[in-house]
């Protein structure tokens, strides 16, 4: 068998991704589309495989100086100031959030300066980004 790879790191993440997913709620659509542009991009698949190993961050991505955990911390206040509590309840579904914050990472690669607006204009008390 000459020729071929066979990565079993990757079908593990997969199926960690998948569970993930499902326990964060996520659709399967929604899902599928990031996996396709996460297992492309080989730093954050590597950090998605670190996250699932040690269930915290590595952080080595960075766009503008914002990291994985930046962007998480930002969903965070995002979801805090949409339910105007403050604080981190139990219906944070923190599982969501660090999906999310790999969904922002790919986008945010995409277009840098859209999101580092987003990320350092703030929020009033009357708009919410």
């Amino acid at each position: 068998m000459n020729g071929i790879l066979y990565d079993a790191r990757r079908i593990k993440a997969y199926e960690g991704f998948q569970a993930l997913g499902k326990y964060a709620g996520k659709d399967i659509g929604w899902l599928e589309d990031l996996w396709t542009e996460l297992v492309l991009d080989e730093d954050l698949i590597m950090e998605f495989m670190y996250y699932l190993d040690h269930h915290t961050l590595l952080d080595r991505v960075k766009c503008r100086g914002y990291g994985l955990t930046d962007l998480y911390v930002w969903q965070m206040d995002r979801y805090n100031l949409i339910r105007d509590i403050g604080k981190n309840t139990e219906a944070c579904n923190k599982e969501a959030m660090v999906l999310n914050a790999f969904r922002t990472m790919l986008d945010m690669q995409k277009d840098p300066d859209g999101y580092l607006k987003r990320l350092t204009a703030g929020t009033g008390m009357d708009q919410i980004q």
